[in-house]
């Protein structure tokens, strides 16, 4: 069974996919990612997997039926994409060449591209789940990318505030954001010609990063390769950088907030691309768990402080750059 379900309290979809709870956790000796499996190529760079779980599919099934009046239901239309960064079962992106990590850039723009032009996608999101803390039950490195039938609420008012600050200021969000950021200077952590990485002043994760786009662009398929090299290029320091904090592979979500799919909004004046990271570590071996405040109401919270953890990230940073 997989479907949509309306919820009209925050007028979103919750997806439904009973199939997800037979996902397997791989057995140590097997990896279906890795050359010679059967179930990849024998020899890849990168490489994009059909997943094997969709919540959304090209041919969903009929949704059950249980709806009625208020409780509306869907189709689950859309599409569940892996991407494989590398057949090296244990490289994750720090550990990529320059032009491998470019591969894995045009193809997470390809990917964009193709998706983005489906009638029937209204938003395309890719995403990286890293460490088992997160959940990940497929430890060879990879990323995966979701095309919806609609645009995810936090992304919804995401664009809704940039909106509505730039009808009211005629000035862009994110340029003031970094222009803040670049004058107070604490929280910087990386700039180059055209991208900028931060822990902004407001994040509720004690290393949620941000990196943000300096020019007009709202969507890979905007970035000319230059670009791509350079976000390629901050990728791996970033990520490099959180592994030197407690010495161990990080774990973390990371999402690539791009503009909505087949909408007749102008983005560019009001909205940038940027990736946001959600690093659930706040010690060595403490999580930050969400309180019943912080899910029942998102009420964000952040148990430490914000200025300190740039510092420790930015020296983290500049010693992996150093190996």
């Amino acid at each position: 069974m997989a479907e949509l379900r309306y919820n009209p309290l925050l007028k979103d979809w919750t997806m439904v996919a009973a199939s997800r709870q037979n996902r397997p956790h791989m057995p140590k000796d097997f990896c279906p990612f890795c050359p010679g499996s059967g179930k990849v190529p024998d020899e890849y760079e990168v490489h994009l997997y059909h997943n094997d779980f969709p919540v959304l599919s090209s041919n969903p099934p009929k949704p059950d039926d249980v709806g009625g009046g208020l409780y509306q239901t869907r189709e689950a239309y859309g599409k569940c994409e892996v991407v494989l960064y590398s057949p090296g079962h244990y490289d994750t992106i720090p550990d990529l060449s320059p032009n491998h990590m470019k591969k894995l850039m045009d193809l997470w723009t390809e990917t964009f591209a193709k998706l983005d032009q489906d009638p029937n996608h209204e938003y395309v999101m890719i995403f990286e789940n890293r460490g088992e803390e997160v959940g990940v039950t497929m430890p060879h490195p990879h990323g995966q990318v979701y095309a919806y039938p609609f645009i995810p609420l936090k992304v919804k008012t995401e664009l809704e505030a940039c909106k509505e600050y730039f009808v009211e200021k005629q000035r862009n969000l994110f340029d003031d954001m970094i222009a803040e950021e670049k004058r107070f200077g604490e929280r910087v952590l990386l700039e180059s010609e055209h991208f900028i990485a931060f822990i902004p002043f407001f994040t509720d994760y004690p290393y949620g990063a941000y990196i943000v786009s300096k020019q007009g662009k709202t969507a890979m398929t905007e970035f000319g390769e230059e670009e791509k090299q350079e976000l390629g290029n901050m990728l791996q320091e970033m990520v490099g950088g959180m592994d030197q904090i407690y010495d161990k592979l990080f774990p973390y979500m990371m999402v690539m907030h791009q503009r909505p799919s087949n909408s007749d909004d102008s983005y560019e004046d009001f909205y940038r691309f940027h990736i946001e990271f959600y690093p659930p570590l706040r010690a060595h071996d403490k999580l930050k768990f969400n309180s019943s405040s912080e899910t029942g109401g998102w009420a964000a919270a952040n148990p430490t402080k914000v200025e300190e953890n740039a510092e420790i990230l930015r020296q983290c940073i500049k010693r992996y750059s150093n190996k």
